[in-house]
């Protein structure tokens, strides 16, 4: 069973890179720099984290190579989701690298068993932020399509736009 992919806005992309592997991007009109932080301030990252809707609390953060990090996100209807991993690679503001684990079958922008890549590309003044997720077995791919993996990810992308635009730096 194949699970469709979503079809993507201007500035998007989600593409399968291969039979374990899921690739999205996303244009955003801000410099490197501050989507870099977006990404590993926890003050800014509950803002935007999670679909439309979601309350965002970090819970735990140790931003380092081999640190742990885990973030809970909150429903309107009171159901909490719990993604956590280790932070594998950093290197700003161009790369971030973290091993997800999550509860599985449940959505979570960081999937069970998988290696995440955030890749922080500037473009006429703009960041072209690509996240390659690289999953231990093509089941866990899938499993992650039928949870929303591919289809939450432009909804954050666009919450985070909101922040970003709203960002003094």
């Amino acid at each position: 069973m194949t699970a469709t992919l979503p079809s993507a806005s201007a500035g998007q992309s989600v593409s399968e890179a291969g039979p374990r592997e899921l690739t999205m991007s996303h244009l955003f009109d801000a410099p490197p720099a501050l989507v870099w932080k977006a990404w590993t301030e926890p003050e800014r990252l509950v803002h935007w984290w999670g679909p439309p809707g979601t309350e965002t609390r970090v819970a735990r953060f140790d931003f380092r190579v081999g640190g742990a990090f885990r973030i809970e996100m909150r429903e309107p209807d009171g159901t909490t989701f719990v993604c956590h991993g280790t932070f594998r690679e950093i290197d700003p503001p161009r790369r971030l690298v973290y091993a997800g684990v999550a509860e599985p079958g449940l959505p979570c922008g960081v999937p069970p068993r998988s290696l995440v890549t955030a890749s922080f590309e500037e473009e006429a003044g703009k960041t072209r932020l690509t996240l390659h997720t690289r999953f231990a077995e093509t089941a866990d791919r899938q499993a992650a399509i039928e949870a929303g993996y591919a289809t939450i990810w432009p909804q954050v992308f666009e919450r985070l736009d909101g922040l970003l635009a709203a960002a003094p730096n």
